[in-house]
């Protein structure tokens, strides 16, 4: 019997996240399944293991808390398990000026996309390398490319990702493990709810992409062991357009799409 292959998802409950834990149902992993809400997980086992030939495990978890990644790396090795992919999909953000912004909500930003997802690679990552073998995955986002005036906590924390992704890609060569950053431009997801924009918001009039989409170009990279995947056409030029224009520039037209009407 083949040896069952287990992935780590965060975020899982909604969104890209969610969408990732779909696909890898139907590619016949096992499943841990990291998010807040118990409810919204459970729902999402029964579901998950009615429909596919896949186990899965969830753990209730605020990434924000400190220690909470020490603490879902020692619960999943209780279980003895080897996990073989690991997507660090957990993150929000948050809108309006830096200088009347709640600090506390800063903080959990920067605890969650950087602290949480820095500590759950470092310590799953021991175990890839130790066995030869494993895939990890980081969301960033397009904004990890340029400064973002009204969401600069957000945009550093993913401008850290990108930055750490690239670094770890050539630490791990010859190591057997991947690791890949993905960095969708505006999502349909429930991202600019948490992240207080309003209706009137520029960034609410753009098109947005499907999470389904952005979560099936994320596997396809991972599993062609890119280490940046970008997806969409226009949105895989604003990286090149960013290098090409001056710096002042970048920041006054990111400035003009985000802020509110």
């Amino acid at each position: 019997m083949a040896e069952r292959k287990w992935a780590l998802i965060t975020g899982a409950t909604g969104g890209i996240g969610y969408e990732f834990v779909k696909i890898f149902a139907k590619k016949g992993y096992d499943l841990i399944l990291v998010a807040r809400n118990e409810k919204r997980l459970y729902s999402i086992k029964k579901k998950l293991e009615s429909f596919y030939d896949t186990k899965v495990l969830y753990i209730s978890k605020d990434l924000s808390e400190t220690g909470a990644a020490e603490d879902v790396f020692r619960k999943v090795k209780e279980k003895n398990i080897f996990t073989e992919v690991l997507v660090n999909n957990a993150g929000f953000g948050d809108f309006g000026f830096f200088a009347e912004s709640d600090l506390n909500k800063q903080e959990n930003m920067i605890n969650c996309n950087i602290l949480a997802l820095t500590a759950l690679t470092r310590l799953f990552m021991t175990d890839m390398i130790e066995e030869g073998r494993g895939k990890i995955l980081n969301v960033a986002s397009i904004g990890s490319f340029m400064p973002g005036p009204c969401m600069s906590v957000y945009y550093a924390t993913k401008a850290y990702v990108l930055s750490f992704t690239e670094a770890l890609s050539v630490e791990l060569k010859g190591t057997g493990v991947s690791v890949t950053a993905l960095c969708p431009g505006p999502t349909d997801t429930g991202f600019w709810k948490a992240a207080n924009t309003d209706d009137t918001s520029n960034l609410n009039n753009l098109k947005n992409a499907s999470p389904r989409k952005v979560a099936g170009y994320g596997y396809k990279k991972m599993m062609r062991k890119k280490v940046i995947a970008v997806p969409g056409f226009l949105t895989g030029l604003a990286p090149l357009g960013i290098k090409l224009l001056p710096r002042p520039a970048v920041r006054k037209i990111v400035y003009k799409v985000q802020k509110m009407k």
